[in-house]
């Protein structure tokens, strides 16, 4: 099908020097890119994540005023 687009002149004379260098056409070129442009909008979105919050008191008492140096320190022995 034929169609009639406006582009800017820099962006189709990119196009044109590009489809010179690589040997190909503007035609094929404007519908690579086309593809393209419609491949990352037609992405499936991607699940939700469900978040499923620690069923606890939180941090024991020896951590709960703990800075996280204390906590980092306790869980690695002091290795960074």
């Amino acid at each position: 099908m034929k169609t009639t687009i406006e582009l800017p002149d820099e962006l189709l004379e990119r196009t044109r020097k590009l489809a010179r260098r690589e040997g190909t056409t503007l035609e094929s070129l404007v519908e690579e890119g086309l593809r393209l442009a419609l491949r990352s909008r037609e992405r499936k979105p991607t699940a939700a994540v469900t978040v499923r919050p620690f069923q606890g008191d939180g941090l024991t008492p020896e951590f709960r005023d703990a800075g996280w140096d204390t906590i980092r320190n306790e869980i690695y022995g002091g290795r960074r």
